[in-house]
Formats: structure tokens, C-alpha cells, sequence
């Protein structure tokens, strides 16, 4: 959750020339954590900065340094990652030591504390199972949290749960020059009481603390609580922390829970798990035990508590034996109930009371003989053998209750467990054989495998060698063998349906090939890279053949050239040519007047229309001969023609008489052409 930023000087500064800091996330009692950018490798970081006074000390600085690079080498999913430490000086003299850290940008914790606590138990176990697998690691390299609590527990956006701040808490309790001198390192809420009695801790603490946390998920509130810091700190040494059932009466908590719980709460750290493995395997018992739906498991509550003794209370006062009053004599008198007190004693103040039953004399008893001395020496010797038979009884009843209890610790610890045997890679048949005859029950799962082999055996849990309650259940996982799914007829289907159909048998649809086709629609898919009814594994990629429809056939424009060349080349090309005529004056005969289409592109099958050009429109010349000049040029126009005069070759005697024509009269030729007239 991003906190406000404004007013926080350090916000826009850069540490060391390479961490940027943007915004302030939190702010905590012993420092600051902001979101940064690492300008050299352009991600984005989470810097801590110890306040004001942390880092003035260069015994601090010291230990903060060893502190920070010890957590640096703690590498798990679950653990907050740290990439850097330094000292950034700020204002040329205030030296803030800080931490650069893994950047996790969901909730806290106690963000979830607050949205869904009180949880169910397996809801509670399912958050604080990956926190101890944490501290299991860090105890595992010999690191010691000392500050578990639920803001430092932190969920990435995905949900993965990751624990922050290992090793902050050691360095920051060695510091005794500022102002944190003689404060408790840690939330007061999750201290555990050697912490508080003796500042030193070990792995026992972190669980002591985490059994806190675990308390908090499945009530929804802090074992102790007071008015001030001191009143909690004093509330954790002094005062057990209650069974979670007490809390939340829900009826959801089992025993073998509370057990679970006050153990890894008990006051005394010698009976709390030895470190976080081993509460992590309690923790993982306690969950199978939930998934399979135990109300109440005896034997597993008494392998969980914790054997305490009654502590006795300094501060009680001794028992005190009180005398009863002696009786009194028959002759003595009793003052009465209502008498007044006198100063002096004496009967003449008091009253005489007759002797009634509840102040009767003891009746008399006959004295019996003194025995002699042989007598008293027999009955010494009957005293002392008494004597030394009750204190071989003792001893007796001391070596029973001993091998009783040495029988009982074998039985709860090793006698009523039984080994997991090695079951993978067998089939299930031979699986389910071998774990009978080692008294458990085996229930299977199947998952698909590239591995092993169908029907085998993958995996158990517990694995080989674990202790397994005899009689109690082992999982397998056998194997479905490998994963595979048919391909599905996709020739014919169109683009989108056979995208889907990969979709669905769990493929994935490929690159998609256009290709013509002058048979398949366009759209239709006419093939595929694998075969229909092939099994291959999921999500496997397979490309498709998409037809685009037949394929354009481009058309040549054939106007002006010979007729019969267009029609021969337009229906070799496919198309089905129609041929008409026309006249024309300026394209010659027997060539293309004109085309439709004239150009472009068009499909096999399709109509071309091809006019050929019968050439000029042709006229008869008329007959003008022996006709005079001007009456012979009105016949010709009349007929369409032009005319032009010219003096016969011979003969010519200028009578203006037509005796020719070129051409010919009777002749055809094309109308508006010119009609020479021979005259003489």
C-alpha cells in the first residue's frame, strides 16, 4: 500500500548515483521503505533507510554491513531477495545506512489480517506454511529472523508469499549510541520472553513468534494486550498464550491445532520445536490432517503438546495448620452469646452452663498393658521389615512407571511409525501390493507424464524413508503417461471454425498460409501441417493452408492489333471470347476496334468481348462521265465523296467534260474519300 510522499525529503534524491527514489511505501519504528528505480539496470527496487541516528555509530555500520550480506545469501522463493546495501550521506554529514531489496508490490500481511481474520484453519495454514518454509531456510543457513510479525510478510501480485527484514533486527539491537538505546528490537505483540528477559535469541524465538502470527490468522486478535509496551512484554513472559478454540468458538479448530499452536507459543523455548523445519513438518502434519477431514486425532494432539509443570507461585502464602479449640471440662463454665465482656475473669461474671452432647467428655477407654521389652523389639523389626518392603515396592513401581514410559516414548516416537516405502516407478498394482504389506493405505491420483510410463508409479508422498503412522495413507501420483491429444479434421473447415477446433482438443493454431485455388471457397482451409486424428502434445503449434479462391488471370489490351492474334491468345489464357464487327475510319480492317475489358485481371471462364474493325464504310462511285465539272462534284458529294479536278492526260481540250474517275466509276471506296474527276 503507497503511502504519501509529500515532504519526505529523500523522495526524487538518487543513493550513491544509482538508486532513484520515486515514492514512499511504508513507514516503520526503525525505518523507511520507498519504491526506487535502479538507473543501472533499469528495474524497479524496494530501498529500506534506517532513520536519523542508525547510522552514526561505525560499530553499526559494521554489523549492519555483516547483517545485510549474510541475508543476501539467503536465497528462496518465499524470502524478500536482497540485492544491495550502502550508506548514502545526506545534508555532506547525516550518514543513513539502507538496504536495496526486492521490489513486491502486494498487500502485507496484516493487510490480509484485517480482510478476512478469523480464517479457517486451512485457509490460516495455507498463508503460514510458505512463511515457515522461509524461516526453515534461514535457520537451516544459521540466520535468525528475530522480527517475524505480519508486516513483514508480503504477497506479490500474484499471490506468492514472501517474508522481508532477515538479519535488519540483529544489527539494529547491537546499536547503543542512539536513540533506539534500550528499546526491544521487534513488534512488542510477537516478542518471545527470552527476548524480553535476556535480549538473546535463536531459532526458537522466530518460532515462538511465528506461533503468534499463526495465533492472530485463525482468531483475528493478539494473544496479549495491554495499555503500554512494557504491560504486553510483561503479558508474553508471564502468561501462556491461550488455545485458539478459547478465542474463535467457531467449532473449526481441532485439537491437534491448539496443540500445534501452544506449543510453538510455550513460554519455556526448550519445549518449543527446536527450529522452523521441524514446526514446518508439524505444520504439514496438521494439514494432511485437515484435507482429510479429522475432527480430533488423539495420537497426533499428544505428539503436538507440550509437557509443562505447574509453576509454583512465590508470592502465595504458606498454608497455615489451625488447631481446633480444645473441648472444655465438664465443672467449666462457657460465657454466653449475649453476655457483656468483663475486665477481669473470674465465675462470678460467668454463668454456669450444664454439659450437654456437643460438650461431653471423651467416654473412658481401659488402659491396656504395658508390653514388654521382647514385645517392642518384635514389633520394631515388623516396622522395619514393613519398612523395606514398601521401599522395594517403590522401586518396583519406579522401574515399571520408568520402562512404561520408556515404552510409551518408543511408541509415540518411533514404535508407531512405520517406514514409506519406495514405491515410484512401480505400477499400481505392485504399489498398492507393497503398501498393504506395509500396513498403509494408498490412495492414488493420476497425472499425465513424459517420463514415466502409464500406470507407474511418479511420485508419493510422504516420500521413501519418511515415518508414516502405521496404518496411515500414503498419496501416489500415477502416471496417465504422456500428454496427448488428437489433431481434428481441419480440411474444409473456413479460417475461424478450424481455430477453434484447435482451440478446444487443447492446440494452438499456427501460422496461416494463403495459397490460390480455383476448387476451394475463399477462406476454406485446404490443409494442414499436421495429420487429422495424429496425437501430439498440448499446445502443440499447427499451421493451416487457407484458399484465397482462384487465381486472377490478367487481360492484355489487344486494341489496334490484329483480330485474329487477340482472340486466339484471350481464350488460350481461359477467357470465353466474343467476337463482333464494326466499321472505322482510322483503325484498318481485320484488327481489334475495341475490347471489353479492355485491361486488368479477371478470372478463368469469364467473357471477353473482341469487335474486329471491317475498316471505312465503302460507297459506289457514280457514274459522272460526259457530265460538266460542277454537275459532276454536286453527284459526288451527294454520294459522300470529296472531289478534285485534273485535265485528262491526253486529249485535253478544255471543254470542262468529265471523261473519268479515279478510282473507277461503279467502283466501291470508302465514303469522304476524295474522287479524282479526269476532264477534257
Amino acid at each position: 500500500m503507497t503511502m504519501t510522499s509529500v515532504g519526505d525529503p529523500l523522495v526524487g534524491q538518487v543513493l550513491d548515483g544509482r538508486y532513484q527514489i520515486t515514492s514512499r511505501l511504508a513507514r516503520g519504528g526503525m525505518a523507511t521503505v520507498y519504491e526506487a528505480v535502479d538507473t543501472r539496470l533499469t528495474r524497479t527496487v524496494a530501498v529500506k533507510v534506517m532513520h536519523v541516528g542508525l547510522g552514526d555509530d561505525a560499530e553499526f555500520a559494521r554489523k549492519f554491513d555483516r547483517e545485510a550480506r549474510a541475508a543476501a545469501r539467503l536465497s528462496h522463493p518465499c524470502v524478500v531477495s536482497v540485492f544491495d546495501q550502502g550508506q548514502a550521506v545526506l545534508d555532506g554529514h547525516t550518514v543513513r545506512p539502507y538496504i536495496v531489496m526486492e521490489h513486491v508490490g502486494g498487500p502485507t500481511l496484516r493487510d490480509v489480517i484485517l480482510r478476512e481474520a478469523p480464517m479457517a484453519p486451512a485457509r490460516a495454514l495455507e498463508i503460514f506454511e510458505p512463511v515457515l518454509s522461509a524461516l526453515a531456510a534461514a535457520h537451516d543457513a544459521g540466520l535468525v529472523h528475530r522480527d517475524v510479525k505480519p508486516e513483514n510478510v508480503l504477497f506479490s501480485d500474484r499471490g506468492q508469499v514472501k517474508v522481508a527484514d532477515f538479519g535488519l533486527a540483529k544489527a539494529v539491537s547491537s546499536q547503543t549510541s542512539t536513540a533506539t538505546q534500550g528499546l526491544l528490537i521487534g513488534t512488542v505483540s510477537y516478542l518471545p520472553p527470552e527476548l524480553v528477559l535476556s535480549g538473546r535469541a535463536d531459532a526458537r524465538s522466530d518460532v515462538y513468534s511465528a506461533g503468534v502470527v499463526l495465533f492472530e490468522l485463525l482468531t483475528g486478535r493478539k494473544p496479549h494486550t495491554g495499555e503500554t509496551p512494557i504491560q504486553v512484554a510483561y503479558a508474553h513472559v508471564h502468561n501462556d498464550v491461550p488455545a485458539p478454540s478459547t478465542v474463535n468458538r467457531s467449532g473449526r479448530i481441532p485439537p491437534y491445532l491448539d496443540a500445534l499452536v501452544t506449543g510453538a507459543t510455550a513460554r519455556d523455548a526448550d519445549h518449543r520445536p527446536h527450529d522452523a523445519r521441524v514446526l514446518l513438518t508439524q505444520v504439514r502434519r496438521v494439514r494432511a490432517a485437515l484435507r482429510d477431514g479429522v475432527v480430533d486425532d488423539p495420537e497426533l494432539t499428544q505428539d503436538l503438546s507440550v509437557l509443562r509443570t505447574q509453576p509454583v507461585d512465590a508470592d502465595a502464602e504458606p498454608t497455615q495448620l489451625v488447631s481446633a479449640p480444645a473441648l472444655p471440662r465438664p465443672d467449666e463454665t462457657l460465657p454466653r452469646a449475649d453476655a457483656p465482656a468483663t475486665a477481669g475473669p473470674g465465675p462470678a461474671h460467668a454463668e454456669p452452663v450444664r454439659p450437654t452432647a456437643a460438650f461431653a467428655p471423651p467416654p473412658v477407654v481401659p488402659v491396656a498393658p504395658r508390653p514388654s521389652a521382647a514385645e517392642r523389639a518384635a514389633v520394631q523389626r515388623e516396622r522395619q521389615a514393613r519398612k523395606r518392603r514398601r521401599g522395594w515396592l517403590a522401586v518396583l513401581l519406579v522401574l515399571l512407571l520408568t520402562t512404561l514410559a520408556l515404552l510409551a516414548g518408543w511408541y509415540l516416537t518411533e514404535g508407531r511409525f512405520t517406514t514409506a516405502p519406495a514405491l515410484t516407478r512401480m505400477s499400481r498394482a505392485d504399489a498398492e501390493r507393497v503398501a498393504s504389506q506395509a500396513g498403509l493405505d494408498l490412495r492414488v491420483d493420476e497425472a499425465y507424464s513424459e517420463s514415466v510410463p502409464s500406470g507407474a508409479v511418479i511420485s508419493t508422498q510422504p516420500g521413501p524413508g519418511a515415518k508414516v503412522v502405521d496404518g496411515g495413507q500414503i498419496d501416489a501420483v500415477v502416471s496417465r503417461g504422456p500428454e496427448r491429444y488428437p489433431v481434428p479434421t481441419l480440411v474444409g473447415l473456413s479460417r475461424a471454425a478450424a481455430v477453434a477446433a484447435l482451440t478446444n482438443a487443447r492446440l494452438s493454431p499456427g501460422e496461416v498460409t494463403e495459397e490460390w485455388s480455383a476448387s476451394v471457397p475463399v477462406g476454406t482451409v485446404t490443409a494442414a501441417s499436421s495429420e487429422p486424428g495424429a496425437r501430439v502434445k498440448a499446445e502443440t503449434v499447427v499451421a493451416l493452408t487457407v484458399s484465397k479462391g482462384p487465381k486472377p488471370v490478367k487481360i492484355a489490351d489487344w486494341t489496334g492489333k490484329p483480330a485474329d492474334d487477340a482472340v486466339a491468345a484471350l481464350r488460350k489464357a481461359g477467357f470465353a471470347v466474343a467476337v463482333s464487327t464494326a466499321n472505322s475510319d482510322e483503325v484498318p480492317a481485320d484488327r481489334v476496334l475495341s475490347q471489353s475489358p479492355a485491361k486488368g485481371s479477371g478470372q478463368k471462364g469469364d467473357e471477353v468481348e473482341v469487335v474486329r474493325s471491317l475498316g471505312p464504310v465503302l460507297v459506289t462511285v457514280p457514274n459522272v462521265r460526259a457530265m460538266g465539272v460542277r454537275a459532276a462534284e454536286k453527284v459526288m458529294r451527294e454520294a459522300g465523296f470529296r472531289t478534285r479536278v485534273q485535265a485528262a492526260a491526253v486529249n485535253y481540250i478544255g471543254v470542262g467534260f468529265v471523261v473519268s474517275t479515279g478510282p473507277k466509276i461503279r467502283s466501291q471506296a470508302p465514303k469522304g474519300s476524295t474522287i479524282t474527276l479526269y476532264v477534257v
